[in-house]
């Protein structure tokens, strides 16, 4: 049967072969997917067009009687999106699942939620991953990290074999906080010459090498294994390209559910292979699956609940009002960039207040993972850079540039103390700036945390565009390596738990949490107080605890709910277990309106009979709020942002 179908539309050759019969293998290939929904702009994406498509590749009346379709995938896939903040990656397996992936790379995202969260989702998967020159020594000897595979057999449905290795590049190591110690890290292309003639030596027919890796590492993986492999199949990048080099076929396919390759391949008298390469765009002309479209609609109405939930708590109100985060220093800021610093060890940070989108004040009490989410809804991540003190400077000067309009581009800070006069020429505003309590010096090299939206020149930023994009910072860690504030503000509040704790969280995250650099709410220490206040202060224990009662009929809890109009008694929930028997999404939504609503209501109350002060709008106050019964957040002000009055 011919095998040249017609080009369908929004696809175009990428690379032709002069074959006329049908194909010996088919092949699908995606990489670096992250969100099940469409994107506002075509190609739109999204899950139910892409299984449209692998669908009409799997069983379409054009393919009748040729070989069942190959599926690969290059890694990165359980993190970073919204949706991940939630499930820490669980909701892309039933995708992964029903695309039908045959074999897949381990991507660096991947590990976002640890190693040990990774293994537990890889092994819900129904395919191998692969990652055969990362080594971890604590699994045995030339076991990959999160007990990958090094290589893989498989066969076509017409008898060919397929070899496969899976590689990864040493750079996108440096940016994972979860790693085990003592890793070997082994080269590409020498780990490609070691295992790739033992798949040659099991039969192997053809050898396919899915990697993660930049271009430029795969392109010199090409080069140095001199026609080795057949074809690699990359990831890591998020744009779609095509080369030859030395007899290799290297292949990026795009990302996010945007872009996908189908590849048909022909054995020649030589014993190579010839390849004809189509590119897709998944554009908002494809129809969506409705079984998809189902799933998709399962997945995300599994999040209403889990984002309800209290993430962690403040002791202060938190200002996120545009007025304030947008013309001064912000507690809400300040916090934020705090653990911007923390996290990447940064000696500074700088964020455009824009990124704030609260506008409200949070109250002293629970945070919920919707308010993380809302406030901070931007999905670039957080990158670390390599700046002069001169690039700062002028960073400072573009963020009050147009003060006191409510612009984006204001200024909230870490590690900078800086003073500004409105009064004087744009440009020439900046009177002062210390960086961690030292005078700046201007052309001392400084890591500066910052959002990928600066770091590519937005917001009028130019003086942190990266090298990539044309300018002179240099990334320490790029977008693609980055994590997203609403994770990073999700790992941090999980690191304050000190009961219930998160089984999977790296120790990397406590240190961030216990670091001295955010404030936490002090213990009361009054020993003065009356009976009555000492009887009015709670016990020692976890927040969840605090305000939610065993649901035994017990007549007090009970009124309480009558109080605030609640029915249901709440249930006991140990909302950072990662087992299945005890899936931190089941949430009673009853059980945390409860639990947020009751201490909103008496909370007031019980901290003036403990002998507390409170303020509504300003943390600044001593002790504005503190209590001890919970381990939580209470960011101040403490003159970061002067301005000449």
């Amino acid at each position: 049967m011919p095998s040249k179908q017609k080009i369908p539309p929004n696809s175009s050759k990428t690379h032709a072969s002069p074959h006329e019969a049908a194909p010996d293998l088919r092949i699908l290939h995606y990489n670096d997917v992250y969100h099940v929904d469409p994107s506002s702009a075509e190609p739109v994406g999204g899950f139910a067009r892409f299984m449209s498509l692998i669908k009409d590749y799997q069983s379409g009346k054009q393919f009748k009687d040729q070989p069942e379709l190959l599926t690969f995938f290059s890694g990165d896939v359980f993190n970073p999106s919204l949706e991940s903040t939630v499930t820490k990656g669980r909701h892309m397996v039933p995708v992964l699942n029903t695309i039908g992936t045959d074999c897949a790379c381990v991507g660096n995202h991947d590990f976002d939620f640890g190693v040990r969260q990774f293994e537990n989702l890889a092994s819900k998967t129904n395919f191998p991953w692969l990652l055969a020159n990362v080594l971890d020594p604590a699994l045995g000897t030339d076991v990959p990290l999160g007990n990958a595979k090094r290589t893989h057999m498989l066969t076509s449905s017409n008898g060919f074999k397929i070899g496969l290795i899976g590689l990864g590049e040493r750079e996108w190591l440096a940016t994972i906080n979860s790693l085990p110690p003592n890793l070997i890290y082994k080269s590409a292309s020498e780990t490609a010459k070691e295992l790739v003639p033992g798949l040659r030596e099991q039969g192997a027919d053809i050898v396919i090498c899915l990697s993660h890796q930049r271009e430029p590492n795969d392109n010199k993986l090409a080069e140095k294994t001199d026609g080795l492999m057949d074809i690699i199949l990359g990831g890591h990048d998020h744009h779609y390209s095509h080369s030859l080099i030395k007899g290799t076929h290297v292949l990026r396919s795009g990302s996010d559910f945007q872009q996908m390759s189908y590849i048909q391949a022909w054995r020649n008298d030589a014993g190579r292979w010839d390849f004809d390469i189509t590119r897709r765009d998944v554009t908002s002309e494809i129809p969506e699956d409705p079984a998809a479209v189902k799933l998709v609609g399962q997945l995300t109405s599994k999040l209403k609940q889990p984002l309800s939930k209290p993430l962690g708590w403040t002791a202060t109100p938190l200002d996120a009002r545009f007025s304030t985060v947008r013309m001064k220093e912000s507690n809400m800021g300040n916090f934020v960039c705090d653990v911007m610093r923390q996290h990447h060890g940064a000696d500074c940070t700088i964020m455009a207040s824009g990124t704030i989108r609260g506008g409200q004040i949070y109250p002293p009490g629970a945070i919920r993972i919707k308010d993380i989410t809302t406030c901070f809804p931007f999905e670039d991540p957080v990158v670390l850079l390599r700046v002069t003190g001169q690039m700062i400077w002028d960073a400072l000067e573009n963020g009050v540039w147009l003060y006191p309009a409510l612009e984006g581009r204001f200024p909230q800070v870490s590690g900078i103390e800086f003073e500004f006069d409105p009064r004087r020429e744009s440009g020439s505003r900046i009177l002062s700036l210390k960086i961690n309590g030292e005078e700046w010096e201007k052309d001392r090299k400084y890591k500066l945390a910052t959002r990928g939206y600066m770091g590519r020149g937005k917001d009028g930023y130019m003086s942190l565009l990266v090298q990539s994009e044309g300018g002179q910072a240099e990334e320490i860690i790029d977008e693609e390596s980055g994590i997203l504030i609403s994770t990073m503000l999700r790992q941090y509040f999980t690191g304050l738990r000190t009961v219930g704790q998160w089984k999977n969280l790296p120790d990397h995250w406590r240190d961030v949490a216990t670091s001295e650099c955010t404030p936490l709410s002090p213990v009361i220490t009054n020993t003065s107080a009356s009976d009555e206040s000492e009887k009015a202060r709670p016990p020692v224990r976890n927040p969840a605890e605090q305000v939610a009662a065993p649901e035994s009929g017990d007549e007090w809890t009970k009124f309480l709910q009558s109080r605030i109009g609640l029915s249901k008694a709440p249930v006991n929930d140990d909302a950072d277990s990662d087992s299945e028997d005890d899936d931190p999404d089941a949430v009673d939504d009853d059980k945390m309106d409860f639990e947020v609503l009751l201490m909103r209501k008496f909370f007031a109350r019980w901290a003036r009979k403990a002998g507390l002060k409170e303020s509504a709008c300003d943390p600044n106050v001593d002790l504005a709020m503190s209590v001890d019964w919970a381990r939580t957040i209470a960011p101040v002000l403490e003159g970061r942002i002067k301005m000449v009055p």
